[in-house]
């Protein structure tokens, strides 16, 4: 039954409010809030640390008051291992045969993991990589695609004490020897291959290809994901080593709390990719809390995050948060429309999903495909939607909820990076009125303002860039430390420690922040500076148009000097014609005005995406200007580069 109070508007304002029934179940209430605000900061940060296990409590939430002199440290004095609060403890509350891991393969294939058969597969896993050789502080490197055995690798690694680094299986050799080298790994666990739209890709390959170009020995152990018979040579195998060590009990390694857990680099779409680190204790304690207030997960729930562990997006809410918390998690190894549109509704009503965390292209996609989809399957277990990775728009944001959530689930439009670990902004599902294309305030604990170029505050309703105030647990230790790129992002204005993040906003009078996408997301046309996101949002509010980004192209007016260059995928049957480039650019002009009109608009049948859903417009950009594309490899969908080069409306 839907009990959700009807679309109401305030102030000019579109709101919506969580029905009832979810706010009277919810994880987090008003009272909740206010008794974190009342704690002062860092103080309110003591009782998201108290959801984990802590083998030695920590001495102070935080041994710095404003993080304005030396390097911030979380929790200090706390010992703790991911591992253990991951998997072991569930075990050990009598939790062990329930469902910690639900997989479902390429091919159709599905598989499940109780907690004690995760436990069991992590120990020996664990053990066998201490055979190999490695030890507390070496860097494990993960190569491999959406398996069971990528989290129970990392799940090993953080065991011993042995941080790893993830790379996304999608990358070339080069990515791959690029990140072995700068972390310094000596070890890789890949696999013989994985399928992309049904065929067979060889992975195996390009991690050769990847170690003999790096400049130290690699030992390498490979899983038999598309044949078990096939030999690998003078690697060792996975499932031998599992096999050999079956029954082994590894102690978890107890870690400080500022210990690394992980390595992960940016996705790099709009450059190159940094490298990011993060900690034990402050990190799990952020993606534990994030999940269990925003997201809403308890022991009881199924959740599925639909982004790739390859990402930081993965890690935390596919992996970290919802284990901690003794959730069931699902990971799904293909992509949304393979082999049929329908693929991710089936997966929602076959596991009986409670919460699903996915991104705004995808749902652009899912909007392009038609409402038939979702609606020919039993989604009613659904009780929180949310997404991230980019803004959503008001049209996407209502389809989601109207025709995935029935018109009843709460949706969390969540804002954070990999520098940050986790989430920061977002509403709270069971205390918080929703407002679609408005992210929502900062979370409890974190303070963020809009700042001009010289990190003033600007006026509410005025465009500036986002900054964080405060530290946080999930800040990456370059942060903590003010060191490599986080010396660069950090500053302190009028004695205050502020966090760059890069991110252009407006905040509303009722302090609610609207994205408006990446600083270096800007267009400048005619000495005049315009938002991608405000431009694509006017183009995807026509009635017709399921997704859009937005791309200057240069121009032959020696006067204008560069072009807005729009590509457009429609719906499902609708027709990529002049009556719908029309529309578009009235829509613009309307919206922003004639400045911001498209000069081109090319219809597409998708777009360049990473497999984390986001659209990489450095590729758009190259289309537009007849550049050369470099390295696709990382694409989701490789393929659309070729069609998009053939179809430019220039």
């Amino acid at each position: 039954m839907d009990d959700s109070s009807p679309d109401e508007t305030d102030g000019g304002h579109e709101w919506v409010t969580p029905p009832e029934s979810f706010v009277e179940q919810a994880n987090v209430t008003a009272a909740d809030r206010e008794a974190f605000r009342e704690a002062g900061w860092p103080e309110c940060w003591r009782r998201p640390g108290d959801l984990l296990d802590w083998g030695c409590g920590f001495d102070a939430v935080l041994d710095e008051d404003d993080g304005d002199e030396g390097p911030i440290r979380w929790f200090p004095g706390g010992r703790l291992n991911a591992s253990y609060n991951c998997v072991d403890r569930h075990v050990e509350a009598g939790r062990g045969d329930e469902t910690a891991l639900a997989w479902e393969g390429k091919l159709g294939e599905t598989r499940t993991y109780s907690y004690r058969e995760l436990a069991d597969e992590v120990n020996a896993f664990a053990a066998a990589l201490r055979e190999l050789g490695v030890e507390e502080g070496d860097v494990v490197t993960l190569y491999l695609p959406m398996i069971p055995e990528l989290p129970v690798a990392m799940l090993a690694c953080a065991r011993i004490g042995a941080p790893h680094s993830v790379v996304f299986a999608g990358f070339s050799a080069d990515a791959l020897a690029t990140r072995l080298s700068g972390a310094d790994s000596e070890y890789l666990v890949t696999c013989d291959g994985y399928y992309r739209r049904g065929a067979a890709l060889d992975l195996k390959r390009r991690a050769d290809n990847a170690c003999v170009s790096v400049g130290h020995a690699v030992e390498q152990v490979v899983v038999n994901r598309l044949d078990d018979d096939r030999p690998v040579g003078d690697h060792r195998a996975y499932a031998d080593l599992v096999e050999t060590h079956a029954g082994a009990e590894v102690e978890p390694v107890s870690r400080a709390s500022d210990d690394l857990l992980f390595l992960i680099y940016t996705s790099g779409t709009t450059g190159e990719p940094t490298l990011v680190r993060h900690t034990t204790g402050g990190y799990l304690t952020h993606v534990t809390w994030t999940s269990h207030a925003v997201l809403d997960l308890g022991p009881d729930d199924t959740h599925w995050c639909s982004a790739d562990v390859g990402w930081i997006t993965g890690h935390s809410y596919a992996v970290y948060g919802p284990l901690a918390l003794g959730a069931t998690t699902v990971l799904y190894e293909g992509t949304p429309d393979h082999p049929e549109t329908d693929r991710l509704w089936e997966i929602i009503e076959r596991n009986g999903v409670d919460v699903f965390y996915t991104a705004p292209t995808s749902i652009r996609a899912f909007m392009k495909w038609g409402e038939q989809h979702p609606e020919r399957h039993d989604l009613s277990s659904l009780r929180l939607l949310g997404t991230v990775g980019e803004p959503i728009d008001e049209t996407a944001w209502h389809w989601y909820r109207n025709h995935v959530g029935d018109g009843r689930c709460p949706v969390v439009d969540t804002w954070w990076q990999t520098e940050t670990g986790g989430i920061v902004l977002s509403t709270l599902p069971g205390v918080d009125r929703m407002r679609p294309g408005a992210v929502g305030k900062s979370l409890p604990g974190i303070e963020t303002v809009v700042v001009d170029e010289r990190g003033h505050r600007v006026a509410d309703g005025e465009a500036g860039q986002l900054v964080i105030t405060r530290p946080w647990p999930g800040m990456a230790r370059s942060l903590c430390e003010g060191t490599d790129w986080g010396a660069r992002r950090t500053r302190t204005v009028d004695g205050q420690w502020q966090y760059a993040t890069g991110d252009n906003a407006v905040r509303d009078e009722d302090g609610y922040l609207h994205l408006l996408g990446r600083a270096d997301d800007v267009l400048k046309v005619s000495d005049r500076r315009l938002s991608t996101t405000e431009i694509e949002s006017a183009i995807v509010g026509v009635e017709g148009v399921a997704e859009a980004a937005v791309v200057v192209g240069e121009d032959d007016d020696a006067v204008r000097q560069s072009e807005i260059h729009a590509f457009v995928s429609p719906e499902s049957n609708v027709a990529g014609d002049d009556a719908l480039r029309g529309r578009v650019r009235t829509a613009v002009e309307e919206a922003i005005g004639p400045i911001a009109a498209p000069d081109a608009v090319t219809f597409a049948p998708s777009l360049p995406k990473t497999r984390s859903g986001k659209v990489v417009r450095r590729y758009l950009a190259a289309i537009a200007n007849g550049e050369d594309l470099g390295d696709t490899s990382a694409l989701r969908n490789p393929e659309v580069v070729g069609e998009l080069e053939s179809l430019l409306d220039r």
